[in-house]
This record gives structure tokens, sequence and C-alpha cells, in this order.
């Protein structure tokens, strides 16, 4: 992420906060964070304070494009100019499929699919506005989805269907803001050892499934996503990385 100034989407907890301290640790120049949690968003900024960058955040419920818009357009005007957008805000619901509640699906898609959309809206109109640099690329937008995209689970089919969505709006932004040097990709994790993870249950038939015996890691998750949203990628737009450990082929 070297001398690029990277906006976080989700940026206040979990993979979002990780990525946070990463992009800064291989040389991001400005820092924003965009999420509900104001207090978690200052927290996840203190690498970037701590090293001297420009770092600022902004709270929003991205579920309305207003308030969206607005926490793209504060962070931007305080960083100057954005090179890399990463949309790692998502809630994760559980629940059989007969039960799922009309305010189940506004929940996971108003976080999930609106939320989403909204701020690549945001970051494609400032990035066409940017010069087109030497390596033609004037930004890069990564969305974080899910291997439930392309492989069903039990009490998932809300946000499984959410993250297939986003594997689509990922492939439709990236085939229109191509002619504007724009690359648009995902990167879909099988599920992550994380806290929350372990709380719901499901690695060990992770584990079982796949092919390492293991879930991945956030450090390895972040990984992918920051070669896909980094100066390294010139080239690849519109593509969904899967990345689990095996766990599925595509």
């Amino acid at each position: 992420m070297k001398g690029l100034s990277v906006v976080i989407v989700g940026g206040g907890a979990g993979l979002g906060a990780l990525l946070a301290e990463r992009a800064v640790a291989e040389g991001a120049r400005a820092l924003g964070i965009i999420d509900i949690d104001a207090a978690a968003a200052e927290a996840a900024l203190a690498p970037a304070r701590a090293a001297g960058l420009p770092a600022v955040h902004a709270a929003a419920d991205i579920r309305s494009a207003a308030a969206a818009h607005a926490a793209f357009a504060t962070v931007a005007t305080a960083l100057g100019r954005v090179d890399t957008l990463i949309n790692s805000a998502a809630i994760f619901p559980r629940k059989p499929l007969l039960e799922i509640t009309d305010a189940d699906w506004d929940a996971s898609n108003g976080v999930n699919v609106k939320g989403t959309y909204h701020m690549m809206v945001a970051a494609v109109r400032h990035m066409q506005a940017q010069p087109l640099p030497a390596d033609q690329v004037r930004g890069r937008i990564v969305n974080i989805t899910s291997v439930d995209a392309f492989k069903a689970h039990p009490q998932n089919a809300h946000y499984a269907a959410t993250k297939a969505a986003v594997v689509s709006l990922t492939r439709s932004f990236a085939q229109e803001v191509a002619p504007d040097g724009i690359l648009v990709n995902s990167v879909a994790p099988a599920g992550m050892a994380t806290e929350k993870a372990r709380a719901l249950g499901f690695l060990p038939e992770l584990a079982r499934a796949s092919p390492l015996g293991r879930g991945g890691t956030p450090q390895e998750i972040a990984e992918w996503v920051l070669m896909t949203g980094g100066p390294r990628n010139t080239y690849m737009t519109g593509e969904n990385v899967i990345v689990s450990g095996g766990y599925i082929y595509a």
C-alpha cells in the first residue's frame, strides 16, 4: 500500500481494523476509516497516528445514501485524495431458512448490499476526478465477499444472498468504470479463525472440510486484500479472489 491514501469501511473492528493496521505497516501515506462506531474507528486509527500519518474517521450508517456519501466526503476532504477503498462492513446474521423475516432481509441487504453500493458510488465519483497516474490506475476498490456466495450453509441464506449480490456488483462496477482507470475486485474468504467465528461454532466443521485442515487467519486474508487494493495490482479487475484453503474451488 506504499504511497496510497486508503479508506476502510467497517475499519473499526475485526478484519477491517487489521487491514487498517497492515495498510500503515505497508507504507500507506494516509488512512481513513468509516464505521458506525465512532469510538472503535478512532481506536483503529492509532497506528496511523503513531506513525504521524494523516488519519481521520467518520461515523455513518451506510444504509443511507446521504450518510454514506457525506462520510466519504468528510474523509476524502481531510485526506486530500482516496486511492483505495476497502469495503469491509457487513453483518453476519444466522437464522433457519423458513424463519427469516422481512426485517432480517432489510437489515442484511441494507448493510451488506446497499451500504457497499453507496460507498462504491461515492468512491468512483471521487476517483473519476483524479489525475491519471503513470500506472494508468486512478483508484482501486476491494469488496470483502465470502465463500458463502458460492456454497450453501445452514441458517445462512440471507447472508449468502447478500454476498452473492456483492460479487455481482463488483463485476458490474468493474466493467463500467474500467475506462476511467478504476479497478474493482473482491476477496472471498472462508470462515476466519476469529473470536466471533469460534463463538458461532462452525470452525471445526470448516477444518474437517478443508484440505489444509483449518480455517484461515485474518492475517492471511488481509494479504490478498492488500495485494488487490495496492500498487502491485495494475491490471486485474472484475475478479473475485477466493481464499479458502481449498474449502471450495472456482
